[in-house]
């Protein structure tokens, strides 16, 4: 008797919706990415920092994905852009049919580029496909060097890591060799910006890149 997993059919489910995310995106040539991190790590910082320098290149709109509120949502709504809110009332993680729903609520024809901030959580995320173009995580200098350790799944299938709050690495105790290290065994082809995205520290390279990926898309 062959036996399936819960786990195995959700996301066998998922990945359908995801895979119909992904055609309906390509008709309107619109690229994605998932921003993934635990909470607190600064992805609508990052955002905010990002916002008025990519919306000079592309038309962008921003998918909030929270647990409760729309206060992440507001701070980027203030921005001009399109914002879909997505609550999840406890669920720690995004899944295709949520973002199948956002899509529906956006104007598709008006976007270029729609960024995913994920749920705060290192592991939940990670296992879902949205039908997004790009997966990028990001971690605080405060949360540790250890983490790819803790939570490989997440880097591991990373397109690009963000360390983020580099104005702190003076004041907090974190090993960057360490890091450097034990990322470069999880996934030695993914990039790494070291930013600061309070004060703007290496944004730009992340910035560049991430609009290069998008016209690479195009090609």
């Amino acid at each position: 008797m062959k036996q399936i997993t819960l786990k195995q059919q959700v996301l066998q489910g998922n990945k359908i919706i995801a895979d119909k995310n992904r055609q309906i995106l390509r008709e309107h040539s619109v690229f994605m990415i998932n921003l993934m991190s635990s909470p607190g790590a600064g992805k609508t910082t990052l955002l905010e920092s990002s916002l008025p320098y990519i919306k000079k290149h592309v038309r962008i709109g921003v998918i909030e994905g929270d647990v409760a509120t729309t206060l992440d949502a507001e701070r980027i709504a203030a921005f001009g852009v399109n914002v879909a809110q997505i609550n999840t009332h406890g669920a720690c993680h995004l899944d295709a049919q949520m973002i199948s729903r956002a899509l529906a609520s956006l104007d598709l024809n008006n976007l270029d580029l729609l960024v995913i901030e994920n749920v705060g959580n290192l592991v939940c995320p990670s296992e879902f496909d949205l039908g997004e173009n790009l997966r990028v995580s990001l971690l605080s200098i405060t949360e540790g060097a250890d983490k790819v350790m803790k939570y490989p799944s997440v880097f591991a299938y990373s397109d690009a890591v963000i360390l983020n709050k580099l104005d702190l690495l003076p004041y907090v105790n974190f090993d960057m060799d360490q890091f450097l290290s034990t990322f470069q065994k999880c996934n030695p082809s993914a990039p790494i910006f070291k930013v600061s995205a309070s004060n703007g520290e290496g944004m730009e390279s992340w910035i560049r890149w991430l609009l290069q990926r998008k016209e690479d898309s195009c090609l």
